[in-house]
């Protein structure tokens, strides 16, 4: 099933579903032009996903041997089915910045990494445990990392007639990519914005602050002439510059909270710290968070002390392995 959001240039949108997951579904993207198309992200590498995306893809009667795959960002919900829809003359493009991540994260080396990180955070090996079977970025991936043309900041390609300006708007991933159509003032935003539901930040290897890249990203964005801001996953129904207003102001409260908390109890782990946040998930107090969430909150809880860190306002030690904030 697909839906029409735009004439001239014709774009429609395929709601691929993410089963089980609280994002609920991904927007795929599709452009159409006489000469070749452009599909923007995938879904999850599940079959219930593929089924979906085949299925638009079929109805819309595109040919993948005359489209360009864009890839906003690394994440499986948005690369996972990159392998089965793409063909030997598929252009895939993808930021130069994640397909290194990509690159690493295919070996052994980086979930042993970060799982040692959230360790020392200060959660617990079972839960550790735990998340490696219930990770989507883990379960959900590609098999096998594809071949790709890397794009960097500012770079242009066309589609038929219509011109794309790849935008790095770090933060959410390390190379997260906006595509920007400056004549026709259309924005894909991947999950840099999203409008009903706040786009996760956490900590990422080699990143020293991630926060701190998203919040200018965000200034780089509000700096667009943008008429139509079209989001990776639910709706759009709101104007985007007030939407990063609000999405800074969320933040903003964020930051001082873990200030407070941390001025409060002075010697936290970073788990500590996530389970006096102030969470959205329906009336559930930390220990009946599903461990998939507990994981993202305690990487976005990092993501905040990184950013108070990186300014000072905090310090943190260590004791028997395990990182404490003060």
């Amino acid at each position: 099933m697909f839906r029409q959001i735009h004439k001239n240039p014709d774009i429609y949108t395929i709601p691929v579903v993410l089963p089980n997951n609280p994002l609920k579904n991904l927007n795929c993207y599709i452009i159409k032009t006489p000469e070749e198309n452009l599909v923007i992200d995938t879904g999850f590498n599940q079959p219930e996903c593929l089924e979906a995306l085949s299925e638009g893809l079929k109805e819309l009667k595109i040919d993948m041997d005359r489209t360009t795959l864009f890839l906003t960002h690394l994440h499986s919900d948005h690369i996972g089915l990159t392998n089965h829809i793409a063909t030997k003359k598929t252009r895939i493009l993808i930021s130069s910045v994640d397909y290194d991540y990509l690159k690493n994260q295919h070996g052994a080396d980086f979930w042993t990494w970060m799982e040692e990180k959230f360790y020392r955070e200060g959660l617990s090996r079972e839960l550790i445990e735990l998340a490696r079977y219930v990770n989507p970025a883990r379960a959900y991936a590609p098999e096998y990392l594809f071949d790709a043309e890397t794009v960097s900041d500012n770079d242009t390609f066309h589609i038929g007639d219509y011109a794309f300006r790849c935008l790095w708007t770090p933060g959410h991933t390390p190379g997260h990519t906006c595509l920007y159509m400056e004549k026709e003032k259309i924005l894909f935003c991947g999950d840099h914005i999203l409008f009903d539901i706040t786009p996760n930040i956490t900590m990422w290897r080699g990143i020293e602050d991630s926060l701190g890249n998203y919040l200018e990203s965000l200034k780089k964005v509000k700096e667009l002439d943008i008429g139509l801001a079209l989001p990776a996953h639910r709706k759009n129904d709101m104007d985007v510059y007030e939407r990063i207003r609000q999405i800074e102001e969320h933040h903003d409260r964020r930051i001082n909270q873990t200030l407070s908390i941390i001025r409060k109890e002075p010697g936290l782990n970073a788990c500590q710290i996530g389970a006096r946040m102030t969470w959205s998930m329906r009336g559930k107090n930390w220990e009946e968070f599903p461990i998939q969430q507990k994981w993202f909150a305690i990487g976005e809880t990092i993501s905040h002390l990184d950013y108070l860190l990186k300014r000072g306002l905090i310090t943190r030690h260590e004791e028997k392995e395990i990182i404490y904030y003060s």
